[in-house]
């Protein structure tokens, strides 16, 4: 495990990493614009799931494949950017059916099962969220003082956490804004639209990212 002084530094940048505006964070507050908090938490829920699959894989040695090959690399890229894209063409085709009215309990929890697996998928179809850890997290890691899967596991579950609590800070906030505008007609198109372009440009971006 890390020293006091190390555990300081850490701490620190994961703070600053956490609060930093990034693509998990856009995503879920475009979600909470669509759909009202309660579709937020879950996209915050889903991509924590994600970025949790992440720090397993890497912790395991499994997410250095990324870091090392270009095709593994650009295969998941690209499958993520494909099914960003595809989440934001459905939002931007959706009819707009007026009002959200209450779901039956069944459809509801389908509704909630959906927006989680999608946060999943998102992020772990994000290959820079693999290599983020492996670029970052090893730093913090020396084999003379314990198991480096288990302290590389620790040191991930608490970025994971600081990322969940600061998205679930932006989404308590886009929530209930989504939630009032979605009262007028020519807002719920544009929250719509909004989201679905927003979702369509982070899929455009991870098209650009490097494997660096």
């Amino acid at each position: 495990m890390p020293d006091s002084a190390e555990w300081l530094v850490f701490l620190s940048a994961t703070l600053v990493f956490a609060v930093v505006p990034g693509p998990g964070m856009l995503y879920v507050i475009a979600r909470a614009l669509s759909g009202g908090w309660r579709e937020g938490v879950r996209s915050v829920l889903g991509t924590a799931a994600g970025a949790t699959v992440h720090v397993v894989a890497a912790a395991a040695g499994l997410s250095a494949v990324l870091a090392t090959s270009a095709t593994a690399f650009t295969v998941v890229k690209l499958a993520g950017a494909a099914y960003l894209v595809y989440l934001g063409v459905r939002a931007l085709v959706a009819r707009d059916e007026g009002a959200r009215v209450e779901l039956g309990e069944a459809a509801s929890q389908r509704r909630g099962r959906a927006t989680f697996l999608q946060g999943v998928v998102t992020e772990v179809l994000n290959p820079k969220t693999a290599l983020f850890f492996l670029a970052f997290i090893p730093h913090f890691v020396h084999e003379d003082r314990g198991s480096a899967p288990l302290t590389f596991a620790v040191l991930g579950v608490v970025v994971v956490g600081a990322a969940m609590l600061a998205d679930l800070v932006a989404v308590t906030f886009a929530g209930p804004l989504g939630q009032r505008l979605a009262r007028d007609p020519r807002w719920r198109v544009r929250q719509r639209v909004a989201s679905g372009l927003t979702m369509i440009g982070l899929g455009g971006a991870l098209v650009l990212a490097e494997n660096a």
